[in-house]
């Protein structure tokens, strides 16, 4: 996932009551960096300097507005878009470094704080956006644009800040303005509280085992992790399992007591709907009416017409198109996959019908009996180091770029990593940061960030990218070296396409560049995935890390063979969940919501199996309710996949995976100049034809 904090619509604010005087000459968040390529200054950085930081910076952003406002000259692209597009330098430095640690490693105090400030989250920009003299000055540059003899991506910034302008409300009348206003104070603080009570439930369940024989079943590898945590925790002697994936879904994998295999995974699907302090239904249905609220404002009969319209799908038709094509050849696929599952309970005598705390478990078994195969079988091959030195075999050999450690560069936390990113003739192109391990104040699942955007300042030299990657990847235990399972390598491969994206985006206007819509984020990430198990590539990373021996030639075709094994499962639990997002807010009216009345109806719908369950019931859907980045979008990960298909597809067909010549289209079209054009405009530059569908349901095995 790709976590993009744009402070132009969605800015993290204060009160501005300060005057330029009040400028803290020890903070460090107000100084120039004097650390390598001017990095964030992690070492010197204090809760408490963050406060006033945004306070100053708050001021020095209204100032350059009003100097564009208040400019007595008539409109130009240079004095108002150029101006406006350079606007706010220093709040999206502090925005940047706050918001990046807050989600990687935030504490009570942080959240405190956070708390304190959200209320007037929006109010900034909402300011911004509905200041009418500026407003008013883009709008007399946009009419004239057709007679500046504007450059193309002069052009696309110009268009670009209309409509950003235009679609959250700038041509509202005032009565409307306030009330968006309030909606939008409203969302912010709905939103972190949302996401709060997830983590506070991520940290508040753990299953203590001091029975050794409820262990059975179970690897070593996790077992000796659970002991750790358990050690950590103060219970030595006893084995904790959290709501880490790494943790949790090996556990269900192969833990043969069914009681705590149904006890933890309780767990996972109850988060946020125990009807208590850390419940998030009252927030969700809060949220639901205000987005409704909002889009009906903004001139949309849904929510999901309103974020949809800005992407490549347009219409939620389109998107809902999609869905019921694949939805309708993958659920027959679980189905069988079901009946599988029961036959081996029955042939073992299980006295039950198959749950869904079943399905990892008994899966793994069929996993075993077709293909011979155990992903404690491949862990082995897939130590972190190993998986981290596929990466960048990749992406040398697509792009010819270097990575070098750095040891010189502040971080935030000891286990941050960060590599210097070169290209093949030694040129600087940024840096890449990786946080790979869970710990208490971090966010769950994996996601890509940046700490700073690549641009160019006034005088035209390019200021480089900080790039961030964070997962909760299980750490080493004792002398055997962190181990990744295959779902945790190919979030690795996909973070790292976010990665690229962000360290290879070029471009004269931070508006326009690395600018995607919603549905094609995904294109960069889901595109590296497919290197992962290509035999060549795993050949060179994948290597045992006790022999040094690669990877088996056996062992690979075993990954190849079952490539679409549990493909109905995993096909249903995202679609399920992507349609679940869309029936949220296809909504047309306000009303009260029985939350998880709603859910089981927008599923029963649909023809969901029992034994499955959307991969995020709504009381923990973050992509949905935690922001509102995925909101109506989480469908973009299949929308994207089918992108992804069809690239990689170019790349097979050529007969060279690592082609050089559609490696450098896809760099130029896909990664560099992704604001350039419209999202399928860019498409089509790589690909020369409008994307297929067919290679996504084969590679899916689904037609």
């Amino acid at each position: 996932m790709k976590r993009l904090f744009y402070f132009i619509m969605t800015a993290f604010v204060l009160s501005i009551g300060c005057n330029s005087e009040k400028k803290e000459v020890s903070n460090p968040l107000l100084q120039p960096f004097t650390t390598p390529y001017e990095v964030p200054p992690f070492d010197q950085i204090k809760l408490e300097h963050y406060q006033p930081a945004f306070e100053f910076a708050m001021q020095q952003h209204n100032e350059e507005i009003d100097a564009i406002v208040n400019n007595q000259e008539a409109p130009t692209f240079e004095n108002t878009i150029i101006a406006l597009d350079q606007a706010g330098s220093l709040l999206t430095k502090i925005g940047n470094i706050f918001f990046n640690v807050y989600e990687a490693e935030s504490d009570e105090a942080m959240q405190a704080l956070a708390s304190e400030l959200m209320p007037t989250y929006s109010l900034h920009f909402d300011n911004i956006t509905f200041n009418d003299k500026l407003f008013q000055r883009i709008k007399t540059v946009h009419a004239q644009r057709d007679s500046l003899n504007l450059q193309a991506d002069e052009m696309r910034v110009l268009e670009k800040y209309y409509k950003d302008f235009a679609r959250n409300g700038a041509n509202l009348n005032e009565e409307q303005k306030a009330t968006l206003k309030k909606i939008n104070e409203e969302l912010s603080v709905l939103y972190l509280k949302f996401e709060q009570n997830l983590l506070a439930e991520n940290k508040k369940f753990t299953l203590a085992i001091d029975n050794e024989a409820d262990l059975k079943g179970l690897p070593d590898a996790l077992l000796a992790a659970a002991a750790k945590t358990a050690k950590e925790a103060g219970q030595e002697g006893k084995w904790i399992f959290t709501m880490s994936k790494a943790s949790w879904i090996p556990f269900l994998q192969y833990a043969e007591n069914r009681d705590l295999r149904e006890k933890i995974y309780r767990g996972w699907f109850m988060r946020g709907d125990n009807n208590d302090s850390l419940d998030n239904k009252s927030n969700i249905e809060r949220i639901v009416n205000l987005r409704l609220q909002k889009a009906n404002i903004l001139g949309f009969e849904s929510f999901a017409a309103f974020k949809i319209d800005n992407n490549m799908a347009k219409t939620p038709l389109a998107v809902n198109e999609l869905l019921e094509e694949v939805w309708t050849v993958a659920n027959p696929v679980s189905m069988n996959e079901r009946d599988e599952l029961q036959a081996i309970i029955d042939k073992e005598g299980g006295n039950f019908k198959v749950a869904p705390w079943d399905w990892w478990f008994y899966s793994e078994k069929i996993r075993k009996e077709k293909y011979s195969m155990e992903e404690s079988e491949l862990k082995p091959y897939l130590t972190l180091d190993n998986v981290k030195n596929g990466i960048f075999y990749v992406a040398t050999k697509l792009y010819g770029i270097t990575f070098k450690p750095r040891t010189d560069i502040p971080v935030y936390h000891p286990d941050v990593e960060v590599f210097e990113v070169n290209e093949a003739d030694g040129k600087l192109i940024g840096l890449l940061y990786m946080d790979y391990h869970p710990r208490a104040g971090k966010g769950g699942g994996a996601w890509c960030t940046g700490f700073r955007d690549g641009y160019y300042d006034k005088d035209g030299q390019r200021i480089i990218p900080l790039v961030s990657i964070v997962c909760n990847f299980t750490e080493a235990v004792g002398e055997t070296p962190a181990m990744l399972n295959w779902d945790e390598t190919t979030t690795l491969f996909h973070e790292f396409g976010h990665g690229l994206h962000g360290l290879f985006s070029d471009g004269r206007f931070h508006r326009t560049t690395g600018e995607m819509p919603r549905d094609m984020v995904e294109l960069p990430s889901q595109f590296m995935e497919n290197y992962a198990g290509e035999p060549e590539v795993l050949k060179v990373y994948a290597k045992h890390y006790q022999t040094g021996e690669p990877i088996p030639d056996l062992l690979i075709a075993k990954i190849q063979n079952s490539s679409t094994f549990n493909i109905g499962f995993e096909t249903c639990e995202l679609l399920a969940a992507t349609i679940l997002d869309q029936a949220w807010h296809a909504q047309t009216t306000q009303q009260q919501y029985d939350v998880n009345a709603f859910e089981k109806a927008a599923m029963d719908k649909i023809g969901l199996i029992p034994e499955i369950l959307p991969r995020y019931r709504t009381p923990y859907f973050a992509h949905a309710f935690g922001s509102e980045g995925y909101a109506a979008g989480y469908y973009v990960y299949t929308w994207a996949e089918v992108l992804d298909a069809d690239a990689f597809d170019a790349f097979k067909q050529s007969g060279n995976i690592f082609n050089p010549e559609l490696a450098a289209k896809f760099r130029e079209n896909i990664l560099a100049n992704s604001g350039k054009d419209e999202g399928m405009v860019q498409y089509i530059k790589f690909r020369g034809q409008d994307p297929s569908k067919d290679p996504y349901f084969k590679r899916r095995g689904l037609k």
